[in-house]
């Protein structure tokens, strides 16, 4: 994705959205897509899930690095079902830094993890309670389609970076985001 976006992307109207959308779907077009079809419950087969899941992120950060445009830390627990982090995003040239985390579901991967930025709950109509981004109407039915081919990697790179460059400007420009 291309949550810190370039001067041309930078743009509050729906063309410089959807432009950010498309520059995000050609970075998710390079992740290699995950194979097993396994969740938390399913032993041996969650531990193959799990070295896909790792194999792709580190896929995720090295495409990101090479465009420079590094824009979160992730760790899981060592069961990989919690995992935590920092996002960010930079607008007007100010680095906006959050928290995140999330589990994954029981029933996954045929549910999409739910992300949380916790210290954003009930700043934008784009968030459910305890800080989860909206995730329904535009990365849930893609997620569905994919399944089990999409794994943390690609709900980072397709849901939480359009989110924040959809979300932060709006936070910033309504004085509900400042730096800290």
């Amino acid at each position: 994705t291309q949550p810190v976006p370039t001067r041309r992307t930078l743009r509050l109207n729906r063309q410089g959205l959807l432009l950010l959308l498309m520059e995000s779907s050609s970075i998710a077009d390079k992740l290699p897509l995950l194979k097993t079809n396994a969740g938390p419950s399913d032993g041996d087969k969650w531990k193959d899930r799990l070295k896909e899941e790792y194999k792709v992120l580190i896929e995720y950060i090295k495409l990101n690095k090479a465009q420079d445009n590094e824009w979160f830390k992730i760790e899981s627990n060592k069961e990989g079902t919690k995992w935590k982090g920092k996002c960010w995003y930079i607008y007007n040239m100010v680095k906006y830094e959050f928290d995140m985390q999330f589990e994954i579901p029981a029933t996954y991967p045929q549910s999409p993890i739910e992300i949380e930025l916790p210290e954003l709950e009930g700043k934008t109509s784009k968030m459910y309670r305890g800080g989860k981004i909206c995730l329904d109407i535009h990365f849930a039915p893609l997620w569905q389609s994919k399944v089990p081919s999409f794994g943390v990697a690609h709900a980072l790179a397709l849901a939480l970076g359009p989110w924040l460059a959809a979300e932060v400007p709006y936070l910033v420009e309504t004085g509900l985001v400042c730096t800290k």
